[in-house]
């Protein structure tokens, strides 16, 4: 059995029967919405307007993701290619690029050519990277960075790109520049960064979904299972009931001796309110506790059983840390459109590549960023019509044009605010008349990246447990990150292989932050996209060796490269000292020596 129709949970399905073998009829999910996808939505229609909670910026390194849809057959292209198939055709003839990634003074671009870093703040990354995880547990971002720091535009792109806050966790930014140091030269003009045709919903959860139901799973909605009753042995701990409401009725599901129940243990985007233009949307969870009626319930009954089901308190137990809001436009032309299409890479309306991600703007108080996708963003769209997505970070601060924090405003106060940074909010009735907007407030969007320490997450399989199997966005994933598609694959991945007794080997996290040019691009580009301190030196070595192509180019004709190499020497050892004067004739021989051979 598998509890959740999320992301996780459809995987969790996928592999039993991929990998293990089981019939599609012997696999139940219970969820406790009326849809299956869980936090991939994306719903509704021109009329009423489109809604979508967030969005995933995906690369090509995730490698079990990749492994479920190249055997999911593709919903609009011919028998035989898949979901990864068609990914690929639209981003290899449609490669993602941003020419408007920050903006500031009511619609001017900022520049963002640079990650305009400090040498003291690339210090301060440098050593980050070279911490071990067990000295970042419950540590913030805050508490280590400099203050001059959070002004940079590294942390502009940073933060508005995975949805980081200052007061998160250290650890979590940590293992984030691993995962994705192969992206930091990309990171300013999302150039590293790949993106389905649709939303997230119609791109991924349908595909599979249909694949699931053909093979016979059933689903089973309106079911909020919220504890589980347990037998121990000698340490070992079987699931023998499931505890559940079904359709408001309390129901126990016994489980047979072979039974295998795969859990998730909180929820992103549990608990979300939703507003409109004229409706500001109301929090019905509490700052500190969530109440029972919610998807948490499960993990702390869990909780309560054992320690080694981790600390859920840690990551429900702060609302004001870890909420924000996100607002979804459907757009009819208006001044919002054009001024869409001049910040553009392509045409809205030509189906290719729009913003290339998220626009932040750097001087707003509430960090408010919006997007636009790939048109139509869903498949029966209207031609005339965009949907446009925004959030912002900060909740607590006035906006800069309405003078309230965000989760107080209307939908068309939040338009407002969006159309002052635009430079266009005297066009606000003809931008309004024209667009529906709908707000989602998620009070735990962030919840998985509060701060933590080891033990405060349960492992995917916990010690001793025999048939449960946790998944999800709160369990421990052994070095990789979390609040991405690939990590909730991989935890039902790394869930099935040892509870179905498979000798199957789990796809390892992408080696790229081991790779040495991986490496080299990175630290060009944490030096502002110039040569970092020794660079030259490693050209001047290996520039008639078969590693030179491993090294970026150098910005300078090579005539003055020997220059600039012994400038970078001579800051090192000094000009005119002995060594100095040694190692550059060593050099000329060592590339004199090589000539010859």
């Amino acid at each position: 059995m598998d509890r959740r129709s999320g992301i996780a949970g459809l995987a969790a399905a996928f592999y039993m029967i991929r990998d293990g073998g089981i019939k599609g009829e012997d696999i139940t999910m219970l969820d406790a919405l009326d849809l299956e996808g869980g936090s991939l939505d994306g719903a509704g229609d021109a009329d009423e307007g489109y809604i979508i909670r967030g969005g995933r910026e995906m690369n090509w390194n995730y490698d079990n993701f990749w492994d479920l849809f190249q055997d999911v057959p593709a919903l609009e292209l011919p028998a035989g290619y898949s979901v990864l198939d068609e990914y690929r055709l639209i981003n290899d003839n449609d490669p993602n690029f941003s020419k408007s990634r920050l903006l500031h003074k009511q619609g001017q671009i900022r520049d963002f050519s640079t990650l305009g870093l400090r040498k003291s703040h690339q210090w301060e990354l440098i050593r980050l990277l070279l911490k071990r995880k067990e000295d970042l547990d419950d540590v913030t971002i805050e508490e280590y960075f400099s203050k001059s720091f959070f002004e940079t535009n590294f942390w502009y792109l940073w933060r508005s790109m995975f949805a980081f806050e200052n007061w998160q966790s250290l650890l979590e930014m940590k293992l984030y520049m691993h995962r994705f140091l192969d992206a930091i030269d990309g990171l300013a003009d999302m150039s590293a960064l790949v993106f389905p045709k649709y939303n997230q919903f119609d791109s991924f959860v349908v595909p599979l979904m249909r694949l699931l139901r053909d093979k016979g799973v059933r689903l089973q909605f309106n079911t909020r299972v919220h504890d589980l009753d347990m037998a121990t042995d000698a340490g070992a701990r079987t699931v023998t009931a499931m505890r559940a409401s079904v359709d408001g009725k309390e129901t126990v599901v016994a489980l047979g001796p072979d039974d295998v129940v795969f859990a998730l243990t909180g929820s992103m985007t549990e608990g979300t309110a939703y507003g409109d233009l004229d409706t500001a949307p109301v929090l019905r969870r509490g700052r500190h506790e969530p109440g029972e009626e919610s998807d948490w319930t499960l993990w702390r009954n869990l909780a309560r059983k054992s320690p080694i089901f981790g600390k859920p308190e840690k990551f429900y137990g702060n609302v004001d840390g870890s909420m924000w809001e996100s607002v979804t436009l459907t757009c009819r032309p208006s001044p919002l459109v054009e001024k869409l299409k001049a910040l553009s890479v392509n045409d809205p309306y030509s189906g290719r590549t729009v913003t290339g991600g998220v626009i932040t703007f750097t001087d707003s108080n509430w960090v408010l960023s919006f997007t636009c996708n790939r048109q139509p963003h869903f498949p029966t769209q209207p031609e005339d019509v965009l949907v446009i997505w925004a959030y912002a970070l900060l909740m607590d601060r006035e906006g800069n044009h309405v003078k309230k924090p965000m989760p107080a405003c209307t939908g068309r106060e939040i338009l407002a605010e969006l159309c002052y940074h635009l430079g266009i909010v005297g066009q606000l009735e003809a931008v309004a008349a024209n667009t529906k907007v709908r707000l989602a407030l998620m009070p735990y969007i962030t919840a998985q990246f509060m701060p933590r320490a080891a033990g405060d997450r349960p492992h995917v399989v916990p010690e001793g447990c025999t048939n449960l199997g946790l998944l999800g966005q709160f369990v421990e994933t052994s070095n990789d990150i979390i609040f991405t598609m690939e990590s909730s694959i991989r935890t039902a991945r790394v869930a099935v292989y040892p509870l179905l007794g498979l000798r199957k080997q789990v796809a390892d996290i992408s080696p790229t932050q081991y790779d040495i040019s991986t490496l080299l691009k990175a630290a060009r580009a944490l030096n502002n996209s110039e040569p970092f301190p020794g660079e030259r030196l490693l050209h001047r070595l290996l520039d008639k060796t078969y590693f030179a192509h491993v090294l970026p180019p150098l910005p300078e004709a090579r005539s003055a490269r020997r220059e600039h190499a012994e400038s970078d020497l001579a800051q090192f050892l000094g000009r005119g000292s002995e060594t100095f004067g040694r190692l550059t004739r060593w050099l000329d021989r060592f590339r004199d020596d090589l000539r010859m051979r």
